[in-house]
């Protein structure tokens, strides 16, 4: 079992990955490809599993959005890095300055260490194993703090993570906030985090009382952006099934339009069609994925009560009303 899930051994695996790292600081190119090749095998021996645990912990997610957005784009970042690999990991010659000639110089490309990563709800595979593609690539081992929100999918990737690698080497960190926050204290070579800026600072401030360095990726406002000259229905093509993929739960799907006024009635008209057209029904549509949880179902509730309280005009893109029960509502304008 790679599982971690308490305070103690949160501390005790964190130092025995020091340990492992400190014995082979610097793994070879043919062991990194085997990490490489290890984790891609657990992704397509696995992806009926996968499909599965995470319907359970959204209450139901679209296998098309599990496919496509967490084992699908999981497997092309591993391919992708074992094409490369070899080249990153070649020495590169820098060029001296005639002061210091006959002398040469070169850059080496060396692992970090132990490398932390907080992993996020809404593409749980993905933006887990994403990272930790690039930290075995790195020849770093890691350690990946799961979102309590998914402990299906947290308890199935530990559980298969322990067929592939050794628990001093790749460890999957579990548990509500109280292990986030200490997940984020511990003295990393690296820390990497995906979520919203409000918790981002919070995690940068508690890498830097061990001046870890941090690579946040955060959440943001998307527009789309409408000219005078672009065909609607060609808009609307490019920008609506990143907005309704994982029913908008993705961190780069389209928030809001600028458009020309005197094209707004067009836009609502085409973006109504072809909404329509993907999603004739949004109750008991397996192709469409409810929201996370209550807390978040009700948040876009109330967005929407208080827009419409202070004057905005609702227009849910298909006559049917959120279905309250399996957390699920319509692309509303």
């Amino acid at each position: 079992m790679n599982e971690v899930t308490s305070l103690d051994g949160l501390t005790e695996i964190f130092s025995q990955q020091k340990s492992t790292f400190g014995k082979a600081p610097y793994l070879p190119y043919a062991e990194r490809i085997t990490s490489l090749q290890n984790l891609k095998s657990l992704l397509l021996d696995n992806q009926q599993a996968f499909i599965d645990v995470i319907n359970q912990d959204f209450g139901h997610r679209s296998p098309d959005d599990t496919i496509m957005g967490d084992i699908l784009s999981s497997v092309m970042a591993i391919n992708y890095t074992l094409k490369r690999l070899k080249k990153w990991m070649k020495p590169q010659k820098k060029q001296v300055s005639v002061l210091f000639q006959p002398a040469k110089a070169e850059v080496l490309y060396q692992p970090l260490g132990v490398v932390g990563i907080i992993v996020p709800w809404n593409y749980p595979l993905f933006l887990a194993l994403g990272p930790l593609t690039a930290a075995l690539a790195a020849g770093n081992c890691a350690m990946l703090k799961m979102s309590e929100y998914t402990p299906n999918t947290s308890k199935l990737l530990a559980d298969l993570m322990a067929k592939y690698f050794s628990k001093d080497h790749v460890a999957i960190v579990t548990g509500e906030a109280d292990m986030a926050v200490a997940f984020a204290k511990l003295p990393f070579n690296h820390l990497f985090f995906t979520g919203s800026s409000a918790v981002g600072k919070l995690v940068m401030k508690s890498a830097a009382d061990n001046l870890v360095p941090v690579t946040l990726e955060l959440g943001g406002k998307s527009p789309a952006i409408i000219d005078n000259n672009i065909d609607i229905k060609m808009a609307v093509s490019r920008f609506i099934m990143g907005k309704t993929l994982n029913s908008g739960q993705t961190c780069v799907a389209p928030d809001y339009i600028f458009c020309p006024e005197q094209k707004v009635d067009e836009l609502v008209g085409v973006l109504s069609n072809t909404y329509r057209n993907m999603f004739p029904t949004i109750t008991d549509n397996n192709d469409c994925s409810s929201i996370i949880n209550d807390t978040h179902y009700l948040r876009l509730r109330s967005l929407l009560d208080d827009a419409e309280s202070k004057g905005a005009k609702i227009i849910p893109l298909l006559k049917e009303d959120s279905d309250n029960k399996q957390r699920k509502m319509p692309l509303t304008l």
